[in-house]
């Protein structure tokens, strides 16, 4: 079955869900950490399903390549933070974010590898 849209691809759907994820931990951090880390956590969050969207509907592989990478580095920008709020939050739950954002890794590795070949 051919993709119609960045809509059909796993990659952004479970993106989608992480950003769902991050939202719930933004309400859990406290209100010192509004324009802090929850204003990074939801940037770096949004970016990657946007980034994924982005590539797609740009015409040519090494566009679409560019854009899945930099989904990729806010992949890394969000683990990062995540870990940050593991350390000084600890009464914040993140193990169904890093669940989804691991995924969301795999998944954009594998398909920038499908797309380098």
């Amino acid at each position: 079955m051919k993709l119609q849209s960045y809509k059909d691809l796993k990659v952004w759907q479970r993106s989608l869900s992480l950003v769902r994820e991050v939202y719930i931990i933004s309400k859990k951090l406290p209100d010192s950490e509004k324009y802090g880390l929850c204003s990074q956590l939801q940037r770096a969050s949004v970016s990657i399903p946007s980034n994924i969207a982005e590539g797609y509907a740009r015409k040519g592989t090494a566009e679409y390549l560019r854009f899945l990478s930099m989904a990729y580095g806010s992949s890394a920008e969000l683990e990062t933070q995540l870990t940050i709020i593991n350390q000084e939050y600890k009464h914040v739950v993140t193990n169904n974010a890093q669940m989804l954002l691991s995924e969301v890794q795999r998944m954009l590795f594998s398909l920038m590898e499908r797309l380098k070949s």
